[in-house]
């Protein structure tokens, strides 16, 4: 299990489903993007310059 899959699975399974859709949307639009954990949330990278970060909240999901 990565990083990612243990930042997903710290949720409620209602807000896991939607994190896991954001996630393959991400990578289905960005097959080459480098996942990591960056300011303590999901991040996608290509060629070392940031593309998206997303996170969830108690009431809310965030998308960068």
């Amino acid at each position: 299990m990565n990083h990612i899959e243990k930042y997903i699975q710290q949720f409620p399974e209602h807000v896991q489903e939607i994190l896991i859709n954001i996630r393959a949307l991400i990578k289905g639009n960005a097959p080459g993007a480098e996942e990591l954990i960056s300011y303590g949330m999901p991040a996608y990278k290509i060629n070392k310059k940031p593309l998206v970060y997303f996170a969830a909240y108690k009431n809310h999901i965030v998308f960068y």
